[in-house]
C-alpha cells in the first residue's frame, strides 16, 4: 500500500519555452523498455509475488521499498513532460473553434498523442508512441535472478537518462535527468550489495555502469553535494525496517558510507500546478466555470 503525498521527490523548474519534440524524447524515460514505468512495475510485481518474506525479509524490504520510490519517479517524468508541453499551442485564452491553434504540430517531429489523446499531457508510451507493455516486466520468482535483472535494468535506465540529457536542453528535462541519474545509481548499488550478500559476486566493481561521470554533470552536482548518492530512503513510518541489513558499507565510486534514511515528505517540494491549456480542453473548454463550481463546493463544505 502506498501512502501518497501531493509533493515531488525533487524540485523541477516551472514552464518556460515549450519543447514538444523534447517531450516526445522524454517519453522514453516514462514508457520505454528501460523507463520508469518498467522499473516501477518490475519491483512492484516482484514485491507482490515475493515468497517467504519472513525468511528473506531484508531482500523483500529492499525490493518493496525501491518500488515505492519508483512511483515517485514516474510522477516526476510525467511532470517534466507536462511542463515541456505547457504553452505549446497559441496563447489565446479562449480560441475560436474555427481557428487551428494546433495545426503546426501535425507535420513536425512530435508525439500527436500528447494532444489528440492527452490534452497536452504524458502518455503511457515510449518515445515512438508505442504503449508500455507488461512484457517489460521480469519476475521469475528466483531471487538471485530477479536481483541480477534489476541491476542491469537500472544500468539500461541510466544509459537512457544520459542520452536524453544529451538530446534535450530544456531546463525541466535537464533537472529531471540530473536527479534520476543520481538516484538510479543508488538503486544499482543497492542491488549490487544484495547480490554480494547472497552470492559473493561483487557487482559493485562494475560501477559506475555505464561509465557516467555524474560529478561532471551540472544538474547532478547539487544532489551529489547533498549525498543523495549514498542514501536509500525508507518510504514508510514503521515498515521495511531491515533495509540496513543489505544497504550498508561504502559507496563503490566515492567511498562514502551508505546509509538508510527515513523519508520526510514535508521536506519534499510541493507539486506544481500547471496552467490550463484551453486549446486542448484541459481541464475543459471553460476552466473558469470549473473554478466557480469548485469554489462553491468548498464554501458549502466549510473549507
Amino acid at each position: 500500500m502506498i501512502h501518497r503525498f501531493d509533493r515531488w521527490l525533487t524540485e523541477l523548474p516551472p514552464p518556460s519555452d515549450p519543447d514538444p519534440a523534447g517531450a516526445a524524447v522524454v517519453q522514453e524515460l516514462f514508457g520505454g523498455r528501460f523507463g520508469e514505468m518498467s522499473t516501477f512495475m518490475n519491483y512492484t510485481m516482484q514485491s507482490f509475488n515475493f515468497r517467504n518474506k519472513a525468511g528473506a525479509r531484508p531482500f523483500y524490504d529492499l525490493v518493496a521499498n525501491i518500488a515505492a520510490e519508483e512511483f515517485g519517479h514516474i510522477e516526476l517524468v510525467a511532470a517534466t513532460i507536462n511542463t515541456m508541453l505547457t504553452g505549446v499551442s497559441s496563447d489565446a485564452p479562449e480560441p475560436e473553434l474555427t481557428d487551428s491553434p494546433l495545426s503546426a504540430l501535425k507535420d513536425s517531429w512530435k508525439n500527436p498523442h500528447h494532444w489528440v489523446d492527452g490534452g497536452a499531457a504524458t502518455q503511457v508510451q515510449d518515445s515512438r508512441g508505442m504503449p508500455w507493455t507488461g512484457d517489460n516486466v521480469t519476475n521469475s520468482g528466483d531471487l538471485v535472478g530477479d536481483l541480477t535483472w534489476n541491476y542491469f535494468l537500472e544500468t539500461g535506465a541510466r544509459n537512457g537518462k544520459l542520452r536524453v540529457y544529451e538530446m534535450c536542453k530544456h531546463p525541466a528535462a535537464r533537472a529531471l535527468t540530473g536527479y534520476l541519474l543520481v538516484r538510479g545509481g543508488v538503486h544499482q548499488v543497492a542491488y549490487a550489495r544484495a547480490l554480494e550478500n547472497l552470492t559473493g559476486a561483487d557487482l559493485s566493481k562494475m560501477f559506475p555502469a555505464p561509465r557516467i561521470p555524474t560529478d561532471k554533470i551540472p544538474e547532478c552536482r547539487p544532489h551529489l553535494d547533498a549525498k543523495e548518492h549514498t542514501k536509500l530512503y525508507r518510504f514508510s513510518p514503521s515498515d521495511y525496517g531491515e533495509l540496513a541489513a543489505v544497504f550498508n558499507g561504502r559507496h563503490p565510486e566515492t567511498g562514502d558510507e551508505l546509509i538508510v534514511v527515513d523519508d520526510d515528505p514535508q521536506q519534499r517540494p510541493p507539486a506544481q500546478d500547471l496552467p490550463s491549456q484551453t486549446e486542448v480542453f484541459a481541464p475543459s473548454w471553460a476552466p473558469g466555470e470549473i473554478e466557480e463550481i469548485a469554489a462553491n463546493l468548498r464554501k458549502k463544505a466549510g473549507l
